[in-house]
């Protein structure tokens, strides 16, 4: 690492990639549906006529700007512009309720709100008398409908024409003073349980984390990223910046269910996703196949095992005999780049986090030659902690620390992290600041071990394990990876705590399973009456039980409950980053979890 970080400062570098790239492509996005292209140039002049609107506004450096909204090219706009006049920005996840608003905008004191639909600005409207430091909020869309408030209510669009030229010594001024303990964001983590936390995160962890990518993840010029996570979560942001940092371009989806169409469509070469999306294309392929004849089955599994011994030998640097090349050859010519083409057909690799990645999906994506780079980090530690690099990657683990982070094993197996991306602490939370670190290391609250070759794998979460009333420890994540591996199983929360088996709540693929009912001559007119007969929960127990050889007998799930609509964040069953609400779960459904409990199995 470095001793002057300030060379990577994000600020620093997407000013010298605007000067270097010109009329260059930058960004891709939406209008009506339509991709449309942004250069450098624009970017910058856009951006620095925000900025200069956000200085008419009187934004004093280290300012709280919000924005709640989901991804568009405005939002990465807003983000620059708030670099460029050493604001602080403070994003709300696109879902949020009222109550979540509230509280981050009292926290943060924010002066300005982005809002980027309807609904958003609404909820923003409702803030007035509640928020005493909110004074304007800014239109991100101009399909919303403006009601009367005493708000100040301004356009995104109006602000882009800000005449710059005034503001520029300020803008610059501002830019060139920006130091590396500068809160560069405030982003307020979505939790299990509890009050948000706001995490500080400076500029010294984004130089960190550009840096240690372009190391350990280097991309080339003008490589084309697709951007589809919330911008909200710093795992998308980052990855973002660090494109555009290098000279690279990025393509903001707005609507993350037309991922596939945008793979084909845009064809691009890099991405960072969830595990959730690679477990469903890998289930969907696996469906499809079981349907096909005997011939095409086997030609399918033969195609995997040649793609599996090519990158068995990739990896280790293994020349192969003629015979060999000549079968992957045959087998990537049928199956492989079908496959391949599926996703656009032009992928260099993807890197997945946020979430445990089953193994067996992790392998299918290298086998069929996708080089997935799987890895863990948190909000804390600016994302990134550790992942698999493109030339030693693994289908197990989450691969090797990155440059200049450490890490190691602490009480209780649990991860704790030290290095220049661990956050500065907790905003207006000096206990729990306290709290989280243990003699300068960040204590992750995730459990883990350190193999021999020095790669991280995750057990789970420590506050998630669960004890069953016979002394077992249940790791929950595990189980329900398992489970979510079955094309007719879109998610499982497991029940295990204090009780004498395992259960899980399960919400079905009910495309897939409604198509299963009418070729069984089943009859249905709603999901709720789906998953109520009989046939259905046999054929799903059975299901359950037979694709559970991998988990210890004391792990395996032994009655499920299958539910009428998926988990969600409007009833407060997941976070925004999609994770479970164990407590809420099990208090909304306990009924239904203590009818499974009392039957035989």
């Amino acid at each position: 690492m470095p001793q002057d970080l300030q060379t990577y400062l994000v600020a620093r570098q997407l000013s010298q990639a605007a000067n270097r790239y010109g009329d260059r492509e930058a960004v891709k996005y939406q209008t009506g549906g339509k991709w449309c292209s942004l250069g450098w140039q624009q970017l910058n002049q856009q951006s620095d006529a925000l900025g200069a609107a956000l200085l008419n506004l009187d934004t004093a450096e280290q300012d709280r700007i919000g924005i709640f909204a989901g991804n568009s090219l405005n939002w990465l706009m807003t983000d620059i512009a708030c670099i460029k006049t050493r604001a602080v920005l403070v994003p709300i996840y696109g879902t949020s309720t009222l109550e979540q608003a509230r509280y981050i905008v009292n926290d943060a004191q924010v002066k300005v709100l982005f809002v980027g639909e309807q609904s958003q600005y609404d909820i923003a409207l409702d803030l007035v008398g509640e928020c005493p430091s909110l004074t304007t909020v800014v239109l991100m869309d101009s399909g919303i409908q403006q009601k009367e408030s005493t708000l100040t209510q301004l356009s995104i669009d109006d602000l882009k024409q800000t005449d710059a030229a005034p503001h520029q010594a300020e803008l610059e001024k501002r830019q060139q003073q920006i130091q590396l303990d500068d809160l560069f964001t405030l982003i307020y983590t979505s939790g299990t349980t509890g009050e948000p936390k706001g995490v500080m995160l400076v500029h010294r962890n984004i130089a960190s984390l550009i840096d240690q990518h372009r190391q350990a993840v280097p991309i080339d010029e003008n490589i084309l990223s697709l951007s589809f996570l919330p911008l909200s979560h710093i795992y998308e942001r980052a990855w973002s910046l660090y494109v555009l940092s290098q000279g690279g371009r990025v393509a903001y989806l707005n609507d993350p269910t037309l991922v596939q169409k945008a793979l084909v469509e845009l064809k691009p070469e890099v991405m960072c996703a969830v595990p959730r999306l690679f477990e469903k294309i890998h289930s969907t392929i696996i469906s499809k196949v079981t349907k096909a004849s005997l011939t095409k089955r086997a030609l399918f599994a033969w195609s995997l095992r040649q793609g599996r011994r090519q990158y068995q030998a990739d990896i280790i640097g293994r020349t192969r005999a003629e015979i060999s090349k000549l079968m992957f050859s045959v087998a990537d010519k049928l199956v492989l780049s079908k496959m391949r083409d599926a996703l656009g057909g032009n992928l260099k690799f993807v890197s997945a986090g946020g979430a445990r990645l089953d193994d067996q999906v992790n392998g299918f994506f290298q086998h069929i030659g996708i080089p997935l780079l799987n890895g863990y980090g948190a909000t804390e530690t600016t994302a990134t902690v550790t992942c698999n690099r493109v030339d030693s990657r693994r289908t197990s683990g989450v691969g090797l620390p990155l440059p200049g982070i450490q890490v190691r094993i602490g009480a209780d197996d649990e991860i704790l992290v030290k290095g220049d991306t661990v956050m500065a602490g907790y905003y207006n939370r000096p206990a729990d600041t306290n709290q989280a670190f243990e003699d300068g290391w960040y204590k992750t609250g995730d459990a883990g071990y350190i193999d021999d070759d020095g790669h991280l794998h995750i057990t789970d979460r420590i506050k998630e394990l669960m004890k069953t009333s016979n002394g077992k420890y249940i790791a929950p994540q595990r189980v329900e990876g398992q489970l979510a591996l079955d094309p007719f199983i879109e998610q499982a929360a497991i029940i295990a705590d204090g009780r004498n088996f395992v259960s899980a709540l399960v919400v079905a693929d009910f495309a897939q399973l409604g198509e299963w009912a009418k070729e069984q001559n089943l009859s249905f007119n709603s999901d709720a009456e789906l998953v109520a007969l009989p046939e259905v929960l046999e054929m799903m127990q059975a299901r359950v039980k037979e694709n559970q050889a991998e988990l210890a007998r004391f792990e395996q799930v032994k009655q499920i409950t299958l539910m009428p609509r998926p988990f969600s964040m409007d009833h407060g069953e997941l976070t925004p980053t999609l994770k479970l609400r164990r407590k809420v779960i099990s208090e909304v459904f306990k009924s239904k979890i203590d009818e499974m409990y009392q039957r035989r199995h």
